[in-house]
């Protein structure tokens, strides 16, 4: 026979009972509510409608809007590595080292299918007066879709990449000889039914063109309206066409053409860099070339961060963003800013710490990074 000791029997403490089925209580039990009247037509609809309501908000607080939001975004060193390699690697001529840095800034970008904005993003983004809300057709117009945009903004870093380089090896007097090739005319101009698709530009008024900066500072001589005489290779042959030229609106003449110019590049430049899209890091890629090509070191240790596009003739344009892009700077530590001109009106506040300089072509840039390097900054142009 088996036994099996079983603990003796306890009384109850006066701070605990027990409940039927053996459960403990601890303490008194609460005395039971008198009993509810009854609901009335009236209590029901405004419990019903004060759930509906409930809903409502809920459901809008994350159903997509017709908005798109611009935040900081990170910053990259072009002067140094991006996924373990440096992001800009030079081939064909001496690279020295630099103690400083020289940051491409960025936006973040949320709107549209690929990246839906909700009304508590909406909302943060009113309050935050780092971000900026607007209508989602200013990011993406209702006739491209994220997918085509994206492929546009891949594609205008490319060209941007390329213009950077061809406008930093020339500002350090590499010569950079270019085939221009006609890739079509622009309706209502001179060259409209003059010029055709892949004529290759040759020369401009008896002046031989061997590169796009000897047809830019051709065109700056030549007053808007004037004719002039151009020489092309049309499928093999040499041909003479009057073009008169037209006013691109700042009274500088233009021949009415888009070109697509091919470069012989005497010095190897290579770019890496994913998952960033658009031209407006041209400017800090041409610098961080130059950097990287010159035996001085510029930046002496600073961190300057910057922005801007860059053409063939090494002019810095504008861009989208500025005010995200001055928070993302600082965000990062750096203490100056570059910043195309053109935006300075569109700049709202200057963040705490941060210098920002304005420029408008590659060689004030240059100048403004080695006069930050020397701590001779009195006679910077401030911007913003």
């Amino acid at each position: 026979m088996t036994s099996s000791a079983q603990p003796p029997p306890r009384d109850p403490s006066p701070a605990e009972g027990t409940a039927d089925g053996g459960l403990p209580v601890v303490g008194d039990p609460e005395p039971l509510p008198p009993e509810a009247p009854p609901l009335t037509a009236r209590a029901i609809t405004l419990a019903v409608s004060m759930v509906g309501t409930a809903l409502l908000i809920a459901g809008a607080s994350v159903l997509p809007l017709p908005y798109a939001i611009n935040a900081p975004g990170p910053t990259l060193d072009t002067l140094g590595e991006y996924g373990g390699s440096p992001l800009i690697t030079v081939e064909g001529a001496p690279t020295y080292p630099s103690t400083g840095e020289l940051h491409l800034t960025t936006v973040r970008q949320a709107g549209g299918e690929r990246a839906p904005v909700s009304l508590l993003a909406m909302v943060a983004g009113w309050l935050d007066g780092s971000r900026t809300v607007m209508p989602v057709e200013l990011v993406i117009p209702p006739d491209q879709t994220g997918e085509e945009i994206a492929e546009q903004n891949e594609a205008a870093m490319i060209s941007s990449q390329e213009r950077a380089t061809v406008a930093a090896l020339e500002e350090l007097g590499y010569e950079v000889p270019a085939t221009l090739e006609v890739a079509e005319t622009i309706e209502g101009t001179g060259a409209d039914g003059v010029l055709l698709a892949d004529d290759v530009l040759v020369a401009l008024d008896g002046d031989r063109l061997a590169n796009f900066a000897q047809l830019s500072a051709s065109l700056d001589a030549v007053a808007p309206g004037t004719e002039v005489r151009l020489t092309v290779q049309r499928d093999g042959t040499p041909v003479d066409v009057d073009v008169t030229t037209v006013d691109d609106g700042t009274g500088r003449a233009l021949l009415g053409v888009l070109v697509d110019p091919e470069f012989e590049l005497p010095v190897q430049v290579t770019i890496k860099i994913e998952s960033v899209g658009g031209p407006s890091a041209g400017l800090m890629f041409a610098l961080g070339i130059i950097d990287k090509l010159t035996e001085a070191d510029e930046t002496s240790g600073a961190h300057i961060a910057g922005t801007g596009t860059m053409d063939l003739t090494g002019a810095v344009g504008p861009i989208g963003g500025i005010n995200q892009k001055l928070v993302g700077a600082r965000d990062e530590g750096a203490a100056w800013f570059l910043a195309p001109e053109e935006d300075c009106a569109e700049i709202r506040s200057i963040p705490d710490g941060l210098r920002v300089v304005a420029v408008g072509t590659l060689a004030e840039a240059r100048a403004a990074v080695e006069a930050i390097g020397q701590g001779d900054t009195d006679g910077l142009p401030p911007c913003g």
